[in-house]
C-alpha cells in the first residue's frame, strides 16, 4: 500500500518539487542525528502577542462567562471530546498522564512516544492503532486557552494548577523530533499558538518553570517549522497554519518574522478567491485559513504592522460569502479544524465569517451570545441584511439561490468549481454539477459529508466519491479518479456556461470528467419554473445507462409513488421529486458503499439516510427531474 502511494504522489509533482522532497528527507535524516532534546532550545524570554485580549477577555458578557466555565469545567474533570469521539475520563488528580498525548480513543492503544523518531512513524498505516488525526488533536492543546480565560475571569487556581499540569506533562512526554507531536507541520503551529494565547492571558500567573517550558516549545517549533514546510502539491491550509504560527512565534519571541508575514500575505490571495470563495472547495477549511489569517492580522494590528488593505479585503469577501451560504451548507473534506474553540461547536464557519466582520468594524450577521471569536475580535458593526435571488461566486465555481417558493424558504447551491486545490486536490471531492437543497433554513438535499481520513477505508474512498453526491455518475464511476486519501490521479473540469438571474433564473454547467473513459460530457441545467426548480441532465456526444442521485438528510423519510417521490420530515410533506419514469430505487444504510444512502454530520460520525437514485439512459436529449416543495398549507 505505501509503495502505490508513493507512485501516485510522484505521479502528482513537478521535477521542483521531488528535488524538494529529496531535500526534505536529507534534512530528515540529519535531523535524527542533531535535533533531539530540549537542551537544544534555550528558552528566551517572552513578548506579549494579542496585546488587549486579556482586557477583552475580562469583558466577557455573562453568556461567555458561562460557555468558557463550562469548557474549563470540562478540561477539570477530565473530560475531552473531538472529532465525534470521546476520550477515556480521567480522574482529577491526574489530569494529564504521559501517555494521554499518544492515545488513540477509538481503539485504546497507543501509538509510538519519545522513543521514536518522529519521521520514523508511519502515520499513513496506523498498523491496528487508529487514525492519528485523534492523537494529533489533543496534542494541539486547545483546551489551554478556554482555562486560561477561566483563570482569568474566575481566579480559579485549580484552572492554573492544570494548565502547568498539562504543558508540564507534554513537555516531558514530547521531546522534541520524537514521537507523534512533532511530525506534522500544522500541528506544531496549532500547538504554539494554542500556548502564545494561554501566555498572552495569563502569563503571570504561570510558574517561571512553566513559562521556560512554553519558551522551549516555542523555541523548538520555531526551528522546525521553516526547515519542513509545506511546498508545491502539500501548499495547501496546512502551509498558512505552518506561516501563521511562525510569524506569531516570531512575535512572541522578539525575533524578526518577515519572511512568514510576507509569505502569508501572498497566501491569502491564492486560497482566499476574489469572491471570498475558499481554493480548497470547502467551507470549513476556508473558514480553518481564514481564522488562521485573521489571528495574525489581529497580533499585527497591535503590534503597529497591519496587513495591508488587499488582505483585509479578502478577509471580508469570504466572510460576506459564508453570508450567501445556508447554514447547514457544507460541501468537500471537513475534519472540524479550529484555531480558538471552547471545544465541540455548531457554525464554525458562521462565527469565523462573525469574527472577520467584528475586526473589521463592518456589518455582518451576528454570532452567538456565548461565541468565544468575538470575545476578542469583537462583533458585526450592524446587521446584514438576509440575501436574495441567485449569486454566483464565479472562482469559487459555487452558485446560490435563496427565495421563497411555494410558501417555503428556499436555499439551493449549484457546485460548478473545480474538484480541489493544486494538484493532488487533498480536500475536494467528486462532486461537480451536484445540488444541496434546505428548506426552512432546515437540510434536506445534502452533501454526504466527510466521515474518516486515515482509518476511512473504501467509506473515506466513497464518501468522496460522485455517486454519494447530488449528480449524475456513470456506471457507479466518479468524474474524478481517486489515487489515494487525499490524491487524485484525473479531475474532472467544469465549465459555467449560463448564470441568468431573474424570476426565472437559470444555471448551466458542464464537466468533462466522463469524456476520456465514455466519450461524453456531462452538462446539467437548473432553472426554476413557476411550480418548482427543473433539473435537466444530458451527456453530450454520446448515450450511457447513468444514475441520477438526490441525498437525503439523516431523519427524514421518501415515499414512492410511480415516477413521484415524496419527501418527509415525520408526516410533514417537504417536498416532490418527480422523476423521468419508475426506473427509481430508495435506500438507506448498507454493510458496503454503494448499498443505501449514508451522511456523515461530523467527522468520525456517520449515520443511514435515504438515497434516492434514478437509473436509465441518458443522452444528448437530456432527462428531467422536478423539484418542487410543498406549501405548509398542502398538509
Amino acid at each position: 500500500m505505501r509503495i502505490g502511494w508513493y507512485i501516485n504522489r510522484l505521479r502528482s509533482m513537478e521535477p521542483a518539487e521531488v528535488l524538494h522532497r529529496l531535500g526534505e528527507q536529507r534534512r530528515r535524516i540529519a535531523s535524527r542525528r542533531r535535533d533531539d532534546g530540549w537542551e537544544r532550545y534555550a528558552s528566551p524570554p517572552l513578548h506579549p502577542v494579542l496585546l488587549g485580549w486579556r482586557e477583552a477577555a475580562l469583558a466577557a458578557t455573562p453568556a461567555q462567562r458561562q460557555a468558557i466555565a463550562a469548557a474549563a469545567q470540562k478540561t477539570l474533570g477530565g473530560q475531552f471530546s473531538a472529532l465525534g469521539r470521546t476520550w477515556p475520563p480521567r480522574d482529577r488528580d491526574r489530569l494529564f498522564p504521559p501517555e494521554l498525548w499518544r492515545l488513540d480513543p477509538v481503539t485504546g492503544r497507543l501509538w509510538p512516544g519519545p522513543e521514536s523518531h518522529t519521521f520514523d512513524i508511519d502515520f499513513r498505516d496506523g498498523g491496528g492503532r487508529g487514525d492519528v488525526k485523534y492523537v494529533w488533536e489533543i496534542n494541539r492543546l486547545q483546551q489551554l486557552p478556554p482555562l486560561a480565560a477561566h483563570l482569568l475571569l474566575a481566579g480559579d487556581d485549580e484552572s492554573r494548577m492544570a494548565i502547568e499540569a498539562a504543558i508540564d506533562s507534554w513537555h516531558s512526554a514530547n521531546p522534541p523530533f520524537r514521537g507523534g507531536g512533532w511530525a506534522s507541520g500544522i500541528e506544531v503551529a496549532l500547538r504554539a499558538i494554542s500556548l502564545i494565547v494561554t501566555v498572552d492571558l495569563v502569563g503571570d500567573r504561570l510558574g517561571a518553570a512553566t513559562r521556560q517550558q512554553v519558551g522551549e516549545i516555542l523555541a523548538a517549533s520555531a526551528y522546525w517549522l521553516p526547515r519542513f514546510p509545506s511546498r508545491f502539491s502539500s501548499a495547501n491550509n496546512h502551509l498558512v497554519a505552518e506561516l501563521a504560527g511562525e510569524y506569531l512565534i516570531g512575535l512572541a519571541l522578539g525575533t524578526r518574522a518577515d519572511a512568514a508575514r510576507g509569505a502569508l500575505l501572498a497566501e491569502t490571495h491564492k486560497q482566499i478567491l476574489a469572491d471570498g470563495a475558499g481554493a480548497e472547495q470547502t467551507p470549513t477549511y476556508a473558514a480553518f485559513t481564514a481564522e488562521l489569517i485573521l489571528l495574525c492580522a489581529a497580533a499585527a494590528r497591535q503590534a503597529g504592522t497591519p496587513f495591508p488593505s488587499p488582505v483585509e479585503a479578502r478577509l471580508a469577501a469570504f466572510a460576506n460569502f459564508v453570508g450567501w451560504l445556508p447554514p447547514a451548507a457544507g460541501f468537500g473534506d471537513n475534519d472540524e479544524g479550529r484555531v480558538l474553540t471552547l471545544g465541540d461547536e455548531q457554525g464554525y464557519v458562521q462565527s469565523v465569517a462573525a469574527a472577520i466582520h467584528g475586526f473589521l468594524r463592518m456589518p455582518g450577521n451576528a454570532s452567538k451570545p456565548d461565541d468565544f471569536r468575538a470575545l476578542f475580535f469583537g462583533t458585526p458593526s450592524d446587521p446584514a441584511p438576509v440575501p436574495h435571488g441567485l449569486q454566483t461566486f464565479t472562482q469559487g465555481g459555487l452558485s446560490v439561490w435563496r427565495g421563497e417558493m411555494n410558501g417555503r424558504s428556499i436555499d439551493l447551491t449549484f457546485d460548478h468549481g473545480p474538484l480541489g486545490y493544486l494538484s493532488i486536490a487533498a480536500h475536494g471531492h467528486a462532486d461537480a454539477l451536484s445540488l444541496t437543497l434546505c428548506i426552512d433554513g432546515e437540510p434536506v438535499l445534502v452533501d454526504p459529508g466527510t466521515w474518516l481520513y486515515g482509518s476511512g477505508g473504501v467509506w473515506r474512498d466513497w464518501f468522496r466519491s460522485t455517486p454519494a453526491h447530488n449528480t449524475l455518475n456513470i456506471e457507479g464511476k466518479s468524474q474524478s479518479i481517486i489515487a489515494g486519501e487525499f490524491n487524485w490521479s484525473h479531475k474532472a473540469i467544469a465549465t459555467l456556461m449560463d448564470s441568468e438571474p431573474g424570476t426565472h433564473w437559470k444555471l448551466c454547467a458542464r464537466h468533462d470528467g466522463y469524456r476520456s473513459r465514455f466519450g461524453v460530457v456531462h452538462q446539467r441545467a437548473v432553472t426554476q419554473q413557476a411550480e418548482g426548480i427543473l433539473v435537466t441532465d444530458q451527456l453530450l456526444g454520446g448515450r450511457h445507462v447513468a444514475e441520477v442521485v438526490f441525498q437525503l438528510a439523516a431523519g427524514l423519510g421518501a415515499n414512492r409513488e410511480g415516477n413521484t417521490v415524496m419527501v418527509l420530515r415525520g408526516d410533514e410533506p417537504l417536498m416532490i421529486i418527480r422523476f423521468p419514469d419508475t426506473a427509481v430505487d430508495i435506500r438507506a444504510g448498507g454493510d458496503a458503499p454503494g448499498q443505501g444512502g449514508w451522511v456523515s454530520p461530523r467527522f468520525g460520525a456517520r449515520q443511514p439516510a435515504e438515497r434516492i437514485a434514478w437509473r436509465g439512459e441518458v443522452g444528448e436529449d437530456g432527462i428531467k427531474t422536478h423539484l418542487a416543495p410543498i406549501s405548509p398549507s398542502q398538509r
